[in-house]
């Protein structure tokens, strides 16, 4: 594996650079004195949600704030909402979330605003963006430019066809991942982009997609899951056709599932964003918003590329499956 693409990870976790914009600051009948907080993420048990979870639970309790956090079973935006609703009648100062679709959770958290709650994004976002108060994520599109760049470093020169792995349509961070991998992938005319698939966020559909593309696409040299369960699905499938390390595979999120791929050869690379960081963030802006302090709009954080060469001096950067 090539020492370059170490070279890559230039970009540093929790540079957060914001948009220029100050968000909203206050107002609408929040109760400043307010100590309560609501968490809904994407999915229960994700890894990367966990480990968003384990910090902002941390960062309320030192804040002197109660977090209430759910997560919905999968990550659909049905469930969601349902959720949502109920936690608007507890009429907390403020709910972090991430929204499962761009469109479809703006009218709750409209509703949410309109009674005087704050609203604070976390990895995910509205495509609405005069509700929320504040927006916290990782540069998905310099992360999916990442995940090319380091793709065509582990191919090298050799000519084939590479594929990329989305997870649903109307989900804002993958959606970004892809545009930035195909964009960058465009750059390397030894590479050959097949259309992006949508594997609606299930590992055994990312398996079934990418054998089927084995089979019809025998010069596949390339794969990027865009999260961590279509990653974990492609190690699969290419495990199964006896193709690991052959068919380079770059996975977005570094959960334990994931890292263990890396190990052992499944995974060539990661691009692991910081959760924790997310998080944190997410509950400080929420208290600031609440207050009617100032908060930054939108606030990116950055991505790191790990290979299996480099993952134990960036182990710091793991996921975690419990707090």
């Amino acid at each position: 594996m090539k020492k370059q693409v170490l070279a890559v990870a230039a970009a540093l976790l929790l540079a957060g650079c914001g948009s220029g914009q100050i968000g909203d600051t206050g107002g609408g009948g929040t109760d400043p004195n307010n100590k309560n907080l609501a968490l809904l993420t994407g999915m229960r048990g994700e890894p990367f949600y966990v480990s968003l979870e384990c910090a902002a639970k941390a960062e309320a309790a030192a804040a002197g704030y109660q977090l209430n956090a759910q997560a919905p079973e999968k990550f659909e935006q049905a469930e969601q909402s349902q959720m949502l609703t109920g936690i608007i009648g507890t009429k907390p100062g403020a709910v972090i979330i991430a929204p499962a679709d761009d469109k479809a959770l703006a009218a709750p958290l409209q509703q949410a605003k309109n009674n005087g709650v704050k609203v604070v994004e976390v990895d995910t976002a509205l495509e609405d963006r005069s509700i929320a108060s504040a927006s916290l994520s990782s540069s998905n599109y310099a992360g999916g430019k990442l995940a090319a760049e380091t793709l065509s470093k582990l191919v090298g020169d050799r000519p084939g066809s590479v594929l990329a792995l989305n997870t649903k349509a109307g989900t804002s961070t993958t959606d970004e991942r892809a545009q930035g991998f195909e964009e960058e992938i465009a750059k390397h005319p030894n590479l050959r982009l097949l259309p992006t698939q949508y594997t609606e966020n299930e590992p055994a559909t990312a398996a079934q997609i990418v054998s089927a593309t084995l089979a019809a696409n025998p010069d596949l040299v390339g794969v990027f899951g865009t999260n961590l369960n279509t990653g974990e699905g492609a190690g699969t499938a290419l495990d199964n056709a006896g193709r690991s390390g052959q068919v380079q595979l770059v996975g977005f999120d570094a959960s334990p599932k994931q890292v263990e791929d890396l190990r052992n050869g499944r995974v060539q690379a990661l691009i692991a964003q910081d959760p924790a960081g997310i998080g944190r963030e997410g509950v400080k802006n929420a208290i600031a918003a609440i207050k009617g302090e100032p908060v930054q709009r939108e606030t990116k954080t950055g991505t790191i590329a790990i290979t299996r060469e480099s993952m134990d001096a960036q182990q710091h950067y793991f996921y975690r499956s419990e707090c």
